[in-house]
């Protein structure tokens, strides 16, 4: 039997967590990088890690929120 590969479904989930990830480390890399450029160290680094954590687990949230909904929506009977 030849392998089917991945679960649709299952990779769009891997996408969104891949997604989050990045939400959360992108505001501390852009901090970082506009603290050396205008040198206000470390001040943009801690708004950045504020908000790519703030952001992040909002996404999660809203992400395992729709899963949630989804999942429960679709084993009830007709």
């Amino acid at each position: 039997m030849a392998d089917e590969g991945p679960n649709p479904r299952q990779l769009g989930r891997y996408l969104v967590l891949a997604q989050v990830g990045l939400e959360m480390v992108a505001p501390i890399g852009l901090g970082v990088w506009l603290d050396f450029l205008l040198g206000w160290l470390p001040w943009l680094t801690v708004v950045g890690v504020l908000l790519g954590f703030s952001l992040g687990l909002y996404h999660i949230v809203i992400v395992t929120s729709r899963n949630e909904n989804s999942d429960t929506s679709g084993s009830k009977p007709p």
